[in-house]
């Protein structure tokens, strides 16, 4: 009789291979339960060399422009590469910025008003030692407007402001420093803010600009996060320390209640952990998490008012680690991704289906290169497993009530 039902069961699946019905929501097989809507996948772009993705922003056509470097290898030099994709994930196109024989590299990307790109990163010569932020200006192909560079430093974090304008932060010989330019990349001001480095810098609803990094702390290095007014003047600056070796805040966030939500590293002798720390408007510690052994790159508030956090592990060989967590701090959820290599998550954006997408690094063992590796989640942080046959699956996705069909078959037999 069971070879009887197997015949049966054979025949409902086999069924669908005439059925082309749109895609539908997550089946979980055996279980009645029913997963959100939304595209994921996991792609991987690169070449021989090493390639690394930095930044991503969904764009206003749903699909996604990343930054990074490309055909990068130590004593070799790589180019600032931008990468644009469909919602899918599919590229659509690329380009390639930078001096020959120095190397270049894109750290952060922004769609501007004008529905083209800037990017700032730096340009490293392999010679002299000199380094330049590279301010770029591209249309909405990814064609080149107009690049300015500025000496001696190095860009991180770039943004355009309310006056059409670009402020840039980053760390140059002397510190963290802002740059202000017009709309063509003309620098209007700059300041030298001190400590050691800015890492990521954002327009606030005042007209100023929020700024975090590190700087010298009571032992080592300290977060550090900065308030100027719109001329670049600091308002105030707040320092924080937990682990007595390693402090760094890496990004920081304006939160919808006014204050500040900022992201980063602390750790002692090799062991630390990925730090959320959050803030009121003033800057005063309101609270502070840690998740196991990671570092932080990325944090952005979500729908919900909780956050969502991008960055690797560290123990062992890297895995990308992605956090949700509620408006408090405490963790919802976490997920990783990875395998035998290295993996790193250096940025995340809430996508509008209330997804996640992801940006960083896939480097896999059994090659000896790097790839950009871009990652897209459901509201969970699942990425669907395609190893059930598209067909099948869309017959069984629109013939909810198979299951308990085959439980009475089982009942019969």
């Amino acid at each position: 009789m069971k070879k009887h039902l197997l015949v049966i069961v054979s025949i409902f699946l086999f069924i669908g291979v005439g059925f082309q019905p749109a895609f539908a929501n997550d089946l979980v097989i055996g279980i009645e339960k029913q997963q959100p809507r939304g595209v994921t996948f996991m792609k991987t772009f690169g070449g021989t060399l090493w390639d690394r993705g930095h930044y991503v922003q969904q764009t206003t056509d749903g699909g996604y422009i990343i930054t990074g470097m490309k055909d990068f290898y130590p004593t070799k030099s790589g180019d600032v590469w931008l990468i644009k994709t469909d919602s899918d994930g599919n590229k659509l196109w690329d380009k390639t910025f930078g001096k020959p024989e120095d190397l270049d590299a894109g750290e952060c990307v922004q769609q501007t008003n004008d529905g083209g790109y800037i990017i700032t990163g730096l340009t490293y010569s392999l010679y002299t030692g000199d380094r330049e932020v590279f301010l770029i200006k591209t249309d909405n192909t990814g064609n080149l407007a107009w690049h300015k560079t500025f000496v001696g430093i190095i860009g991180y974090s770039v943004q355009q402001t309310t006056d059409g304008g670009y402020i840039i932060t980053g760390d140059g010989y002397g510190g963290a420093f802002l740059i202000k330019t017009d709309n063509a990349g003309n620098k209007i001001w700059d300041k030298n803010l001190g400590g050691w480095a800015g890492y990521c810098v954002q327009q606030t609803t005042d007209g100023g600009y929020i700024l975090t990094g590190e700087t010298s702390g009571s032992s080592s290095n300290a977060v550090w996060l900065i308030k100027t007014d719109s001329d670049g003047n600091k308002l105030w600056d707040k320092t924080f320390e937990k682990c007595e070796l390693e402090n760094v805040g890496r990004y920081v966030q304006q939160t919808t209640d006014g204050g500040y939500i900022i992201v980063g590293r602390t750790a002692m002798f090799g062991k630390g952990s990925l730090w959320l720390i959050k803030t009121d408007s003033d800057g005063n510690k309101m609270w502070d998490r840690d998740f196991f052994d990671g570092y932080g790159y990325c944090v952005q508030q979500t729908n919900d008012g909780g956050y969502i956090i991008s960055g690797e592990i560290c123990s062992f060989s890297g895995s990308v680690y992605l956090i949700k967590t509620d408006s408090a701090g405490k963790e919802v959820w976490h997920k990783t991704f990875g395998g035998f290599g290295f993996f790193s998550g250096h940025c995340v954006q809430q996508t509008t289906d209330g997804g996640y997408i992801i940006t960083g690094i896939s480097d896999t063992l059994y090659d000896d290169n790097e790839d950009v590796l871009l990652i897209k989640t459901n509201e969970y942080g699942n990425v669907r497993n395609k190893s059930i046959n598209k067909t099948i699956l869309n017959f069984l996705q629109n013939h909810p009530n198979l299951f308990r069909i085959l439980q009475k078959l089982l009942q019969l037999f």
